[in-house]
């Protein structure tokens, strides 16, 4: 009955036919008179209530020919199974995030998380980083579990991910230092997204304020970019801006980067590169509008309509639009510590 009950939690809407209620529970019961006084229970117990209208089936037992579930009773139930949960796991296993999820998120990581509590009553917090293959393998079996099968995002959503000390494993983040600003107590850093452009800005960083220039690599970046405090383990206030291709992708790489820390826009790259013919090519890609959305925000309302426009009309403009002097000039003349 557990598992009816979370099927009938997730399901898509808030009235089923009775015909779809026999298919939701058709493994669990052979026959019709199994079947039906489960449904009969379910109605005495108000997870499920009759739609009059409809009427009833002339079988006996007779059930409703469509019924209303009663998510909020389901809710309580699943809240009732979290608290006795949150009694018998170990204590820095948060489990608040699944309180406000469908009961089948829970269904879905309960299985881990039960790993996860056999390891923490075990064995103690690794004191030394460690590599998540390695971590991966020790708290589930799987080495790939956190890389790949989504272990990094249940970590964080336990509240496990800090606490386990685990090095993520990515492509080494490529950058070059500004010797003169190593010991700066606000330092600045600037991403790029391509290989020419980072070639081209190269021989300016000694003259601007910025601390490192690192190069992206495109996507790469996003997850490189987990590598940055172990790569530069100095203590200051960092500071990120980012510079890619205006185009979609572009919105959506310094987007996933921004959801990650705050990367502010190197605006004087863009509103330079916004004055510059744009190109065309770009159609296929594809962009969230929330991305997009928050991308724009930063732009004044005249450049947020030119930005709209090249973007709606397949155009877009490469970081390879400004050359290296133009590169180079902004980088130096522009105000980046306000």
């Amino acid at each position: 009955m557990e598992s009816v009950k979370l099927k009938l939690a997730r399901f898509g809407r808030k009235t089923i036919r009775l015909a779809e209620l026999e298919d939701l529970m058709k493994q669990q019961f052979h026959t019709y008179e199994d079947f039906a006084n489960s449904v009969l229970q379910m109605e005495d117990e108000g997870i499920l209530d009759m739609v009059k209208s409809k009427g009833r089936t002339s079988r006996v037992p007779a059930l409703a020919f469509q019924y209303r579930i009663n998510k909020n009773y389901l809710a309580k139930d699943h809240h009732k199974q979290l608290q006795q949960y949150r009694m018998q796991l170990h204590p820095l296993i948060n489990i608040d995030y699944f309180y406000n999820q469908d009961p089948a998120v829970w269904e879905k990581d309960l299985g881990y998380i039960l790993k996860l509590d056999d390891y923490l009553k075990s064995a103690d917090l690794p004191i030394e980083p460690v590599p998540a293959p390695e971590q991966s393998f020790e708290l589930v079996g799987d080495e790939k579990w956190i890389t790949e099968k989504g272990g990094k995002e249940l970590l964080e959503r336990v509240g496990l991910w800090e606490r386990l000390n685990i090095i993520p494993v990515s492509e080494p983040l490529m950058f070059a230092i500004n010797v003169n600003r190593v010991k700066d107590s606000n330092q600045y850093h600037l991403i790029v997204e391509n290989k020419t452009t980072y070639q081209g800005l190269l021989p300016a960083l000694s003259e601007t304020v910025f601390a490192t220039l690192i190069y992206g690599a495109g996507k790469a970046v996003i997850k490189s970019m987990e590598q940055f405090p172990l790569q530069y383990p100095v203590e200051s206030n960092h500071h990120f801006y980012y510079f890619g291709d205006l185009d979609k992708d572009g919105i959506s790489i310094w987007y996933s980067l921004y959801n990650k820390q705050p990367i502010r826009l190197a605006l004087p790259f863009y509103r330079a590169s916004l004055e510059k013919e744009s190109a065309m090519g770009k159609e296929y890609q594809r962009v969230n509008q929330e991305a997009k959305e928050t991308f724009l925000s930063f732009f004044n309302a005249e450049e947020q309509q030119q930005i709209h426009a090249l973007l709606e009309n397949g155009y877009y403009h490469p970081q390879e639009t400004l050359k290296t002097r133009e590169l180079q000039r902004v980088w130096r003349e522009s105000n980046w510590t306000s």
